[in-house]
């Protein structure tokens, strides 16, 4: 009897042992985010923050106004109604660098970024681009971005600053779209 009671008490101390392992298993959380917005498309889910890799640009090809080669991006639109919109403009806004164009911060210097829709016109800060005609259902707005150097276009002479420094930079644009 008293075996009996030893068995028990080891099969339950045990058996409990493992559920408690068993309840706990790996977890966390998940969180959800969003807005709700009065407009007549919504900004597909990874298109609202995006990033463009402009690459490695040699400063010989921004010297005297030089630029890089444009990287397309695209602001996806979903579930659109032309009910109340037909057209869409975006706007960015940034820190300015020349001739109304995205500055960059860091340690390079002497380059901005500008910004073109999908004709090929650049959009300049604080601006609206052209409207783009919207349709029902699923739009794409596209875009590129390229850098160009600051350069007053005049060929520097030996030993002259081109003020174009090298090292890495970082730009944030924000985009506002409105519809008419």
């Amino acid at each position: 009897m008293k075996l009996k009671k030893i068995v028990l008490a080891t099969v339950l101390t045990f058996g409990a042992g493992s559920m408690a392992n068993a309840a706990n298993q790996g977890g966390g959380s998940v969180t959800f985010t969003g807005s709700i917005i009065d407009a007549p498309c919504s900004i597909q889910p990874g298109d609202t923050n995006q990033s463009v890799n402009l690459g490695q640009i040699s400063n010989t090809q921004l010297a005297n106004g030089g630029s890089s080669t444009p990287e397309n991006f695209e602001i996806k639109l979903q579930g659109c109604t032309t009910t109340t919109a037909k057209n869409v403009t975006t706007t960015f806004t940034g820190m300015e660098g020349e001739n109304g164009l995205l500055g960059i911060t860091g340690t390079a210097k002497g380059a901005s970024i500008a910004i073109t829709d999908g004709s090929g016109a650049v959009v300049k800060l604080n601006q609206p681009s052209k409207p783009q005609g919207l349709q029902n259902g699923n739009n794409t707005i596209s875009f590129s971005a390229y850098l160009v150097g600051n350069g007053s276009g005049k060929q520097p002479r030996a030993g002259e600053d081109s003020n174009i420094v090298v090292g890495d930079f970082k730009s944030v644009a924000n985009f506002t779209l409105a519809y008419q």
